[in-house]
């Protein structure tokens, strides 16, 4: 096992280490030896691990699924996190949803009680990602792919989201970041002792703002979709550094830069609109949930 926590340290520190050890591990079948369970700790008292957050941490669309409603995995990211040595020893509660939003971490989603219900004073690790679902991602690429034919060379989601001077997608990130803040205060209050990772969203549309054929977007509107992401994850950001030492940001949109939905299929890590087999559109296949499980370690290997 210290062998591949350094294989995963040093597979963050740059994206081509990321490349060929994700690749090898995933892609030759070798990612259920070298992730094996570490022995868990027993606790009457709750779960030292827990994970919260919505299908960008539970891995949904990948294989191993271990909760049908939810779409949890046991490829996503924090169930990665939790066979490293950040989990040895730890007992693991995986709350993570499909679909969760905000309002999932205080509120029943489906039969799935709220998510900080699964908190104690016993905790000691946190992990937390949310925020897209809360923006209506969904319906945002739907849009922006129903009005693209309107103006093909231009902008024309962007100008559905902002039309009449409002920022829609704007005023929904400054409600999520509010609701983050909220809710980093109610899991010190629940697990004082924990340390607290929020992870941000990874590289979805390709950082240089020039878009694809296969993703049936204006050109203008891959852009504009960037810098919303961009925007999501300064949100997070801010929340998470706002001066609780305990609270720190992982970010996942550098690691994966290079690597979005309008990549060749053999070095995209976020699946494009006409997914591969196994995997969910416009979300991490299994490369991409261990780049984003690499930059979370990081983080929480920090003192």
């Amino acid at each position: 096992m210290t062998h591949f926590t350094n294989r995963l340290l040093s597979a963050h520190r740059t994206l081509a280490a990321i490349t060929v050890a994700g690749a090898t591990l995933l892609s030759a079948g070798a990612a259920s030896t070298a992730f094996a369970q570490t022995p868990s700790a027993s606790s009457a008292d709750g779960p030292n691990y827990v994970a919260l957050g919505d299908s960008y941490a539970s891995g949904a669309g990948l294989p191993g699924v271990t909760d049908v409603e939810c779409d949890r995995t046991t490829a996503g990211y924090a169930a990665v996190v939790s066979r490293t040595s950040a989990g040895k020893g730890r007992t693991f509660k995986n709350v993570t949803c499909t679909g969760a939003t905000t309002a999932a971490l205080w509120n029943t989603q489906g039969s799935k009680p709220a998510q900080l219900n699964s908190l104690t004073p016993n905790t000691k690790l946190v992990t937390l990602t949310l925020g897209g679902n809360d923006l209506g991602f969904t319906n945002v690429l739907t849009t922006c792919a129903l009005v693209a034919p309107s103006d093909p060379a231009g902008s024309p989601c962007k100008n559905y989201f902002t039309a009449d001077g409002k920022d829609v997608l704007g005023e929904r990130i400054n409600t999520v970041e509010g609701r983050v803040r909220d809710a980093l205060t109610d899991i010190r209050r629940r697990s004082p002792d924990a340390k607290v990772i929020v992870v941000g969203y990874p590289a979805l549309f390709p950082d240089s703002g020039v878009g694809c054929a296969e993703v049936p977007f204006a050109k203008g509107d891959f852009a504009f979709l960037r810098d919303v992401t961009k925007k999501l994850n300064r949100a997070l950001q801010r929340r998470a550094t706002a001066g609780d030492r305990a609270v720190r940001f992982a970010d996942t949109y550098a690691v994966t830069v290079g690597h979005d939905m309008c990549q060749p299929r053999d070095t995209r890590w976020i699946e494009s609109l006409n997914p591969g087999e196994n995997t969910l559109a416009a979300h991490p296949n299994s490369v991409g949930q261990f780049a984003m499980a690499a930059a979370t370690y990081e983080e929480i290997l920090k003192p």
